[in-house]
């Protein structure tokens, strides 16, 4: 027997947004940290419901504050773009910085660009490459392309194009 997550997450990826929701709002409520991440999906999209960043921000905070890294992931994107929110680079790069921390790929490969463009922190190469290099060590093309193109301009690491031409052909398969 599945469990009322996991019935949701089923009903969900079959576009049941109704039946997602009623399965997971108790969860929510109780503290499941998944489940509200999942709402606040769910609510900044508007699958089902009117789309409501306030309520997309209210359940993304809950599920962050908890340590969940999408949820910091999706809080930095929405700080990034205004959604819902003033836009506020610094409160982006700190929910990025946490879920970056927890390993999450695309939150490092975003922190690393911003690092890289001195947005939101101040702008320095190493840190934009140590991000970077996280990312790509876990396939994040995009990482691996940034990198490369670090490595080739000597920022932030000594020039080196043999490494680059490596994570270059990465980035590329």
């Amino acid at each position: 027997m599945l469990s009322s997550y996991e019935d949701g997450e089923a009903a969900y990826n079959r576009a049941d947004y109704a039946t997602a929701m009623r399965l997971w709002l108790p969860l929510a409520e109780g503290g499941n940290a998944d489940a509200q991440a999942m709402l606040g999906i769910i609510y900044e999209e508007g699958q089902g419901v009117s789309q409501d960043y306030t309520a997309a921000l209210t359940w993304y905070r809950r599920a962050a504050d908890q340590g969940h890294p999408d949820a910091q992931f999706y809080l930095a994107y929405m700080h990034d773009l205004g959604k819902g929110v003033p836009i506020d680079p610094t409160a982006a790069a700190n929910w990025l910085s946490k879920a970056a921390d927890q390993g999450h790929a695309d939150a490092q490969f975003n922190l690393g660009a911003m690092y890289e463009d001195g947005i939101g922190v101040s702008q320095d190469y190493q840190a934009a490459v140590t991000w970077y290099r996280k990312a790509a060590e876990q396939g994040h093309a995009k990482a691996q392309n940034n990198l490369g193109t670090m490595l080739v301009k000597a920022q932030g690491v000594p020039q080196d194009y043999d490494s680059a031409t490596d994570w270059f052909r990465k980035a590329a398969a």
